[in-house]
């Protein structure tokens, strides 16, 4: 498992804003592009957009019944064709954009490992590189379980009891993506919009990619 340059993932327990900070940087990205000098911003999530990405949703909501070694063998499926189908996040970065994701596989490893034990996910998602850059949104699950208390749709993991577990299985594995060759570098996910999209630059900003 190589490192994928121009690649860069956001994590956190759910609640903790990854999806809302993807939104402010393209934002960003758009006002700052129209006058030229940055590069292009490939913002996007899994699961994907397809038709395996529906299915995991469906599974997610709770309206499709799927044992966790499926789930994670689908997740697996719509990884490789997020990475490697047209237009997907290999060729995009390998072309210059900046690919911005939230979520990927330390996600897997998180959730699914404490599902379905950490061998599977594991030898899923060993043959798929590893982000340049991975950000790990920190939060309390406590403050997060209160953020999302009021969501009309929720998923089938969030509860704070397992987001208790979620939140320590990131910190005990995130070491080994920097073991590995990934930059990983944490932040306060307790501050407002604002203050975590200021701590998301200032890290993205010391990316080669930004800094030529």
């Amino acid at each position: 498992m190589g490192i994928l340059g121009n690649f860069v993932v956001l994590e956190g327990i759910d609640g903790s804003g990854t999806s809302t900070q993807i939104e402010l940087l393209k934002g960003r990205f758009g006002s700052r592009n129209s006058e030229g000098g940055m590069p292009v911003l490939y913002a996007t999530a899994e699961p994907g957009a397809g038709e395996l990405g529906r299915l995991i949703r469906r599974a997610l909501r709770g309206e499709l019944s799927l044992l966790p070694e499926t789930l994670a063998r689908l997740f697996a499926a719509d990884r490789g064709e997020h990475l490697y189908g047209p237009g997907g996040l290999v060729e995009r970065a390998g072309r210059g954009e900046l690919v911005v994701c939230d979520r990927y596989v330390p996600s897997s490893l998180v959730y699914q490992g404490l599902e379905c034990g950490e061998e599977l996910p594991r030898t899923l998602n060993s043959p798929f590189p590893a982000p340049e850059l991975i950000v790990f949104f920190d939060l309390d699950p406590r403050i997060a379980a209160e953020r999302i208390r009021d969501r009309k749709e929720r998923e089938i993991y969030e509860y704070l009891d397992f987001q208790i577990r979620v939140r320590d299985r990131y910190l005990s594995l995130l070491p080994g993506f920097r073991a590995q060759g990934s930059t990983v570098v944490q932040i306060d996910a307790s501050r407002n919009q604002a203050e975590v999209a200021g701590q998301l630059w200032a890290v993205l900003e010391n990316m080669p990619i930004l800094k030529g």
